[in-house]
């Protein structure tokens, strides 16, 4: 399987929990250099939504 890990080479969002009882973790990078993880249910939410308003998708709107 390939690595999903975004970079700066490859940015995006990549989200992983790999059972309901595991915490979610997530990694993001966006072609701007901007970068943040995030580890726990509750956090990876804040991180996809903070990306998805602020980077990755945002960005393509003022093009």
């Amino acid at each position: 399987m390939a690595d999903l890990t975004p970079t700066p080479d490859r940015p995006g969002l990549h989200v992983s929990k790999p059972s309901p009882d595991a915490p979610a973790t997530a990694s993001a990078v966006c072609h701007c250099g901007a970068r943040a993880t995030a580890t726990g249910d509750s956090q990876v939410k804040a991180l996809v939504d903070g990306y998805t308003a602020n980077h990755g998708p945002a960005h393509r709107k003022g093009r």
